[in-house]
């Protein structure tokens, strides 16, 4: 099968899968840029922005083994290698912040019955 036969739902898989990354890289790029302080805007880049390129990146995947006719695993094992480091990189640049600043620790819970 060449890349100009695809069937239609494939077609549409790919369309929706590309757009639906596009969007979320979008939204996360827009938080980013908008949101008010370090905690807030941290999750733009790891949140919406690893979904948006996650899905970009299957896409391709799914693209490539059609036209080479052979499974492209390159583009999966970026996306699981930004799937691990994203949540990771996003904790210790959080735990960084917090010891940097402290204020902007949340108060430490009250003892139960009064202690």
């Amino acid at each position: 099968m060449s890349l100009q036969d695809l069937p239609l739902w494939l077609d549409l898989l790919l369309t929706a899968l590309v757009v639906i990354g596009a969007f979320f890289a979008l939204v996360g790029s827009w938080g980013l840029a908008k949101l008010s302080d370090f905690y807030k805007r941290l999750h733009g880049p790891t949140k919406a922005t690893t979904l948006g390129v996650g899905c970009v990146l299957i896409a391709s995947s799914i693209w490539f083994s059609i036209g080479q006719k052979t499974v492209s695993v390159h583009e999966f094992l970026i996306t699981l290698f930004l799937f691990l480091t994203a949540p990771v990189s996003a904790h210790l640049l959080i735990k960084a912040a917090m010891n940097l600043d402290r204020s902007g620790r949340p108060a430490p819970p009250k003892g139960r019955g009064g202690r």
